[in-house]
């Protein structure tokens, strides 16, 4: 066994007796947690509020404390980003992680040390028990993708930036050793030029395990494997990038710079990669990686269907879910291959669930961890170490088998008025705001429209029903042009995603007059709607 898996495995054990508890006393060990929570953060301005002091139940916690989603919590971490200490925690977040919101303001999501320790030591169980099911995972180079740890400071000084930029600086550092993209590559803006230099570093190097939450960049990478094929080769040879640098500002040409640096010429390798480009006529990760045993990913949801594709670039590698996590939280550890199912982390947050054919209900039956059914569907509420209180992060499970005692869940679908094709999140209210602001800037008047996730092409279909004359085919082309623009200012995800290629530019379709009419119609008189309380689903 060699050293990186010894220290992985044992890391993995030692942090995954956490997990063996829970799934002895799933109970106990939430309400334990919930208390120290609730003590230890009793006198902060949130506390206060709600009589941390004076909760004894987790139905105490519940009549006390109302659900809330982000726009529920921003008042609170507005304060903190303006200075105010004791808000929500009495240990101060050292930064926010950055997602996208149900508004065109972006979330700032605290974090602090004990949650970031919780996040380490789930990892360390993935990581543990992973390469305990394939030995050979960490016998070769890791290729992990993430996004800056650090992409801003507020006004009051704090950084923010990607989790998972955090979670992969903080794993142990003979792990990162095997790294074979540098970190630096995550500070280039560029997408395109991106993911080029992170394939020229990747190549170089024989692969046993690849780690990036969504499928839909490992699709990326294997593409730019495919078209720049001669290019890497001749770049491996000589030791550079393979393209120039033109057009970059003073900051990016020195992260360009830093990066050269660490380039070397391997003329093995690139009589390696010439020899498979001229049997084969492109490079595919499946031949020039032929160590690699373990891609982790999410295999839930939408990501899931990419997810398979990945089988026809990158071999029969074992596919490994990486567990349902959000920059909010993370909520379980796959411990098997080839399902998005996870045992969910009762040692890192309190959890609350709500079944989702109950979430309209004005006083929904609200049920624990232990309490849940297998096979069914429910919305989730999570209490964390960082501030957040009985928050609905809007996202649908369901409960896929047991271990032990402790639920095996697994991510289905976003909720309410939302969807996801490949993280971006996208929102009701941003998708409204951005049509009506375009069509007023653009003269153009519609009668209704509706957006439809497209995961097999991995783009929305844009619906739409003007109002009045034929529009014609240029005005169409510019209206979803710009709130295909809009759409990106207002989900910074969306934004991020449709840079880097791993969304699709959104296909129109202009409906017939009357199709709105139409629709609602079918839904009232065949689905059994009450025409008093239709309401139309722009998602």
């Amino acid at each position: 066994m060699n050293l990186v898996r010894l220290i992985a495995e044992l890391r993995g054990w030692f942090a995954g007796r956490h997990l063996e508890r829970g799934a002895r006393d799933p109970e106990g060990v939430q309400w334990a947690l919930l208390q120290q929570i609730l003590h230890k953060n009793r006198d902060t301005r949130f506390g206060k509020e709600h009589g941390f002091g004076e909760i004894t139940s987790a139905e105490g916690y519940r009549e006390r404390v109302p659900v809330r989603d982000y726009e529920g919590h921003r008042p609170y971490i507005d304060a903190i980003v303006a200075g105010d200490k004791d808000v929500l925690t009495v240990e101060a977040p050292f930064m926010f992680g950055t997602t996208s919101g149900t508004t065109c303001e972006p979330k700032l999501v605290p974090v602090n040390e004990t949650w970031r320790r919780r996040l380490a030591s789930l990892l360390a169980v993935w990581i543990g028990r992973a390469s305990k099911a394939h030995p050979a995972m960490l016998k070769k180079k890791i290729v992990t993708i993430t996004s800056p740890v650090v992409e801003g400071h507020t006004d009051s000084g704090i950084p923010f930036g990607a989790v998972s930029g955090l979670s992969r600086s903080r794993v142990p550092w003979i792990v990162r050793k095997r790294y074979a993209v540098p970190y630096k590559v995550a500070l280039i803006e560029d997408y395109e030029i991106r993911y080029r230099v992170a394939m020229r570093f990747a190549i170089q190097h024989p692969v046993s395990v690849m780690v990036t939450p969504n499928p839909s960049t490992l699709m990326r990478l294997a593409g730019v494997a495919r078209t720049d094929g001669p290019a890497l080769v001749e770049a491996m040879r000589v030791g550079d990038f393979g393209f120039e640098l033109d057009g970059l500002d003073e900051d990016q040409q020195r992260v360009m710079q830093l990066l050269k640096k660490e380039l070397r010429p391997r003329p093995k390798r690139a009589a390696f990669l010439a020899r498979l480009l001229k049997e084969n006529g492109a490079l595919v990760p499946k031949d020039f990686w032929p160590d690699l045993r373990v891609i982790g990913c999410w295999l839930g949801g939408s990501a899931g269907v990419q997810a398979e594709r990945l089988r026809g670039l990158y071999g029969d590698v074992a596919l490994r879910d990486i567990g349902f996590r959000a920059t909010e939280a993370t909520f379980s550890v796959p411990v098997r291959d080839g399902t998005a199912a996870g045992v969910l982390a009762l040692h890192t947050n309190f959890y609350e669930f709500i079944h989702a054919d109950d979430m309209e209900d004005e006083n929904p039956k609200v049920w624990l961890a232990h309490e849940l059914k297998t096979g069914e569907h429910y919305y989730i509420l999570v209490t964390t170490e960082a501030g957040l209180y009985r928050y609905d992060i809007n996202d649908v499970i369901e409960v896929c088998g047991w271990y032990g005692k402790a639920p095996e869940i697994a991510f289905v679908r976003k909720g309410r008025d939302m969807a996801n094709i490949t993280g971006e999140k996208l929102h009701v209210n941003q998708v409204l705001l951005a049509t009506e602001k375009v069509a007023a800037e653009q003269g153009l008047l519609w009668e209704q429209f509706q957006v439809i996730p497209n995961v097999e092409h991995s783009r929305y279909d844009y619906l739409i029903e003007f109002t009045g004359d034929l529009v014609a085919g240029e005005s169409i082309l510019s209206f979803v042009h710009q709130v295909d623009a809009r759409l990106g200012t207002f989900n910074i995800e969306y934004g991020e995603k449709r840079k880097s290629g791993r969304l699709h530019y959104p296909q129109v379709y202009v409906m017939k007059r009357g199709w709105g009419e139409r629709r609602r119609k079918w839904d009232v008189i065949r689905r059994g709607k009450r025409d008093s309380q239709y309401k139309w689903r722009y998602i």
